[in-house]
């Protein structure tokens, strides 16, 4: 079936191509989005920033974006963004920093003169987020306990889970004290023997955080995005023709974007200097 075209063609999708699956993934897409009725084409990019860029240029209409990057299409559009639409599994996900089951660490505040292992520098989930949670307790990262990197796949905010899984071979190995890992990935890690079953504790978590969403510019007519959120919103995980595409996407049903969930995200850019 042929795409229903806008007079400005079809709707222009950013997405970064973390893996190869992100091709899989918007090449099944194209022909769903037509048959609804709401065509789309989509472009890579290698890395956010320049996605983010790209669609403040309005070199395309919407952006798949990282957290980070949400945060910072906000800060270099002066909160002119809007987020329009995410998944299921983009809300309330918590990360854990975890300790040798027999560590003497006991409470956030005995991090001091510690090592914390945590994912790429730009990880909100494995190093922004916790290194946040660490600071507000009055342990400063850097400062008074090292923190270790594991720069895998910069530029991609954390999507390649490499880093938080070095973060947890440094765990495991002796190398750091404790590791910052999202929580799903800690169950990832423990059932594939990264991290051997009962040799770790949670030493703390924190407060609830949401992931990726898509971006539109304020200016962006609604018209020009509404038909490509209601594609998105009325997928089902039922529907076989793009059940396999959700399951690779990571998700079980779209939901309308909110934003409450950065603040954490926020903060931690805005006292890290991130963005300075």
């Amino acid at each position: 079936m042929t795409a229903n075209r806008t007079p400005a063609g079809p709707l222009r999708v950013g997405a970064v191509a973390y893996d190869p699956k992100v091709v899989t993934i918007w090449e099944g897409f194209m022909p769903y989005f037509a048959k609804h009725g709401a065509g789309i084409d989509y472009v890579l990019f290698s890395n956010y920033d320049a996605q983010v860029k790209a669609n403040l240029a309005g070199e395309i209409d919407v952006a798949w974006n990282s957290p980070l990057a949400w945060v910072k299409s906000q800060h270099d559009s002066h909160g002119e963004c809007r987020a329009i639409a995410m998944r299921d599994s983009d809300r309330d996900l918590t990360t854990r920093i975890l300790v040798r089951k027999g560590s003497d660490i006991a409470t956030l505040r005995d991090l001091k003169g510690k090592r914390l292992a945590v994912g790429a520098s730009d990880s909100p989930q494995a190093t922004l987020i916790p290194l946040l949670l660490v600071a507000e307790v009055g342990v400063i990262p850097g400062k008074d306990c090292q923190v270790l990197h594991h720069n895998v796949m910069v530029g991609k905010h954390g999507d390649h889970v490499g880093g938080e899984r070095d973060a947890a071979r440094a765990l495991a190995a002796g190398r750091a004290d404790a590791a910052c890992v999202l929580d799903a990935n800690h169950t990832v890690f423990v059932n594939e023997g990264t991290l051997d079953p009962g040799t770790t504790r949670v030493l703390a978590s924190t407060p609830p955080f949401d992931h990726c969403n898509f971006t539109v510019k304020g200016d962006l007519p609604q018209e020009r995005w509404q038909p490509f959120v209601d594609v998105l919103l009325g997928m089902s995980f039922q529907d076989p023709e793009v059940r396999t595409l959700m399951e690779l996407e990571g998700l079980k049903q779209w939901l309308p974007a909110r934003t409450s969930g950065y603040a954490q995200l926020e903060r931690a850019v805005e006292r890290f200097k991130f963005y300075a």
